[in-house]
């Protein structure tokens, strides 16, 4: 047993840090390239955060578990857009994230929809292959939306210019990031494997669902880099990404992540209770998620601290009625 757990806490530190080395050399390699401030905010920041939940997906479904990724997934979106998203409010300079931009308004219909798009497919118990299909089409429709909007990339994010000279001077810099892409992304692999074997062994050993696991322990894990980014985003006054990469890491996940399970193998709840109560704090966290950007175009500490209370009664309602 001893020897499980070290697994398991071992696996989770490695996909923390490696998950990390994955973001911070992705935002390095599209400075210097160049890459628009929409692409990293929405796209490889979201990417990046959400590779833990591809890996581990994969390595679940193919394991013949997908419950533990679908657990995961809708885990790790519940940490997201509660802890993650409070603490990004709580540790900015002003207590508040503004909403004021016309792509994450818009963004904030797609991350809605794209959550529960999953649940309303999650009505006859079963996510199918052509659920699976549905959900990555609905990932396809949104990215075809995002790059039909010109405007959207006419600012470079980028607080440096370089010269020829110091383009040729970064190119070592750029194949060490590639480098540390490679290597975190093998990293991750490793930690996905770990991870999914302690957590088959914890849920078989001590009778609770393997969902409750992706849920409550893989899903808080698997949503670190999410809640670092948002830390260190706060901390640095990048308000405006916030959101985007919180926003673009949930429909990376419930979409095409989910979509991929999915067509890889079927989901079938066996136990719809614990799974239930998630589906409520989901459709909850949404709701007043949306409403609270909507209303004042921010969102501001007292919001936050709705958000970070209603993530431990979660987790107080899975131990009550598990």
């Amino acid at each position: 047993m001893f020897l499980i757990i070290t697994v398991f806490i071992a696996s989770c530190i490695l996909l923390y840090f490696s998950g990390e080395m994955v973001v911070s050399n992705l935002v390095r390699l599209s400075k210097y390239l160049g890459v628009k401030e929409f692409i990293i905010a929405f796209f490889v920041m979201a990417f990046a955060s959400s590779l833990p939940n591809i890996i581990l997906g994969i390595k679940s479904a193919i394991d013949g578990v997908p419950e533990l990724s679908l657990g995961d997934i809708f885990g790790n979106n519940l940490v997201t857009l509660t802890l993650a998203l409070s603490l990004g409010v709580l540790i900015s300079k002003n207590k508040e994230i503004p909403i004021e931009s016309k792509t994450i308004k818009s963004t904030l219909k797609f991350a809605v929809v794209s959550t529960l798009l999953p649940l309303l497919l999650l009505i006859d118990g079963t996510l199918s292959r052509v659920d699976g299909v549905l959900m990555i089409l609905f990932f396809v429709f949104y990215v075809f939306w995002i790059f039909s909007k010109k405007e959207r990339f006419t600012k470079i994010y980028t607080d440096e210019t370089y010269t020829s000279d110091q383009y040729v001077k970064e190119f070592g810099n750029t194949l060490k990031s590639l480098v540390f892409i490679i290597l975190g992304i093998g990293l991750i692999f490793i930690a996905a494997q770990g991870i999914v074997f302690s957590a088959k062994f914890f849920a078989i050993a001590s009778g609770i669902s393997i969902i409750v696991i992706g849920l409550l322990i893989t899903g808080l894990g698997n949503a670190l880099p999410e809640i670092y980014f948002s830390v260190t985003s706060a901390k640095k006054d990048e308000k405006f990404v916030i959101l985007g990469s919180l926003m673009g890491s949930v429909i990376f996940t419930t979409s095409l992540v989910l979509g991929i399970i999915c067509i890889i193998e079927p989901i079938e709840l066996l136990s719809t209770k614990i799974f239930f109560i998630n589906r409520i704090f989901i459709l909850i966290t949404i709701l007043l998620f949306y409403i609270f950007s909507r209303t004042s175009n921010k969102i501001v500490k007292r919001e936050a601290y709705v958000l970070f209370l209603l993530y431990f009664l979660f987790i107080l309602s899975v131990f009550i009625f598990r």
